[in-house]
Formats: structure tokens, C-alpha cells, sequence
């Protein structure tokens, strides 16, 4: 996946567009397991959780919470985060601090590292 926890990205579309946070969760949809090797005898149903991810601050909800018996939740109006599809964020390059696609490389330690492509830095 070339977004991962700890990066910080920028929403490119929605309500949230321009704004900046780091990822807290990232949740992989069903065929990006697949793809990935895992093995699933499911078949394949709309997921609307799947590719998403969690950033900080980012695409706030307000859930309305009712007392429920006895046990010890929060009451009243919750504001929460809600997870984006990773479709709708841009990750931004440590380097140049500018949102930017993402290119792998195979340097000469043999192991695959993502690269910004607009200034050729290492991201990981």
C-alpha cells in the first residue's frame, strides 16, 4: 500500500480537502488482502470499509450516544473520527513538504522503498 501509518497526508477531495494529518489506522479492503496473499474463500461483496484509512483530526462526525443499561459508556454528543477511502488522500513528501504520488525503488540493499516522485527522495 503506498500510504501507511505514521505518514502524514493531505485530503484531495470531500469536505476536509486541503487539510493535513497523520494516518492512524490503515484498514485493507478484501482484494488488496488478496493481492497481498492472503487466502479467502469468501466471495468478494461490497465492503464499504475497505482501503480506508484514519487520520488525525481529519473527517470529524458527531455520534449521538444514549445510556445503555448499566455498563460505563460516554453519554450525550460524541464527536469522533471517521475513516476516508485512500482514494480521496495525497501523501506529502518529508522532503519538499509538498503532496506527491508514489514510486518504489530496488536500491542496492535489496529492499523495496517507496520514492516521491516529484524529488526522487526515499520516504521510508
Amino acid at each position: 500500500m503506498r500510504i501507511r501509518e505514521g505518514d502524514t497526508v493531505e485530503v484531495i477531495q470531500g469536505n476536509d480537502k486541503g487539510t493535513r494529518g497523520t494516518v492512524r489506522r490503515v484498514k485493507l479492503g478484501r482484494e488488496t488482502l488478496r493481492r497481498l496473499g492472503r487466502k479467502r474463500r469468501r466471495h468478494a461483496r461490497r465492503d464499504h470499509n475497505r482501503d480506508r484509512v484514519l487520520i488525525s483530526g481529519v473527517n470529524l462526525v458527531k455520534k449521538h450516544q444514549r445510556r445503555t443499561g448499566d455498563t460505563r459508556t460516554q453519554i450525550g454528543i460524541i464527536e469522533r473520527e471517521e475513516p476516508l477511502h485512500v482514494s480521496n488522500v495525497a501523501l506529502v513528501c518529508p522532503h519538499c513538504q509538498q503532496r506527491t504520488r508514489v514510486g518504489y525503488q530496488m536500491p542496492d540493499t535489496g529492499r523495496k522503498v517507496r520514492v516521491c516522485k516529484r524529488c526522487q527522495e526515499i520516504i521510508d
